[in-house]
């Protein structure tokens, strides 16, 4: 379903430290400004078969988000290339494709027409996708009104409505009070009993141990193991728990 060929993401990142746009502006135009390449990602490969939950673990700035904004098409690769079989529903940034001052119901039709479903199906799916978001009366209310736990409700309602090919998930598991964390991962567990290929990056070890069956482990950008979940779990807490 996925294949990553030898990905690398560079970016360009200034050694002085600029305080002001005027200033940037001053020393842009007159040539001053040095950069240092900072690679995020490095010469990365893999490929991910249908239907398997593949896990990616890494400590803060190993490249993991990154990594999955080129599976989906967020961001183009500095070299190598990603081929995705399918429909891909990315689940990065909360209140991504969201409009502040629309409301809740709005956004369900916004954000639904960005992620390729038509009016007719958002029509016919449209009370499950409150039901299961929970928010009730406050679907009418403006999305500047939520809490950060409830647009992560509405994402998660409108993103999980069908069965995509591929869904991809930021850490969107750990918002939310705990009640609608385990109803979310039920539901994610359902998608993958449907033959849905997940990539998910956790910062929780035993979230990765139970939902993945295999699991990729970045450090600093590059590849340093990948295989069976429990593995390479204990592989990476061994290393950096070790005296």
């Amino acid at each position: 379903m996925i294949k990553v060929d030898k990905v690398s993401v560079q970016y360009r990142m200034t050694k002085e430290r600029i305080t002001s746009f005027k200033e940037y502006v001053m020393k842009f135009l007159t040539r001053q400004i040095k950069y240092e390449e900072f690679w995020a990602l490095k010469d990365v490969s893999f490929e991910v078969n249908k239907g398997e939950v593949v896990g990616i673990i890494g400590r803060n700035g190993a490249g993991k988000s990154t990594l999955l904004k080129v599976i989906s098409g967020i961001l183009r690769p500095t070299e190598g290339s990603v081929v995705c079989n399918g429909s891909i529903v990315p689940m990065l940034e909360l209140g991504s494709g969201f409009d502040m001052e629309l409301n809740g119901r709005e956004n369900v039709y916004l954000n639904g027409a960005i992620l390729g479903y038509s009016e007719d199906y958002i029509n016919k799916k449209y009370n499950e996708i409150v039901e299961f978001s929970e928010l009730g009366r406050f679907i009418e209310s403006p999305l500047r009104t939520y809490s950060s736990g409830m647009l992560m409700r509405l994402a998660f309602s409108i993103a999980t409505v069908v069965n995509p090919d591929i869904l991809i998930v930021d850490e969107i598991l750990a918002v939310g009070d705990v009640s609608f964390q385990e109803k979310s991962k039920a539901r994610m567990l359902e998608l993958m009993g449907g033959g849905t290929t997940v990539l998910f990056v956790s910062h929780s070890i035993d979230q990765i141990k139970e939902m993945c069956n295999k699991v990729i482990w970045l450090d600093n950008g590059r590849l340093k193991m990948i295989g069976e979940a429990e593995t390479v779990c204990d592989q990476y807490l061994g290393y950096y728990n070790s005296p």
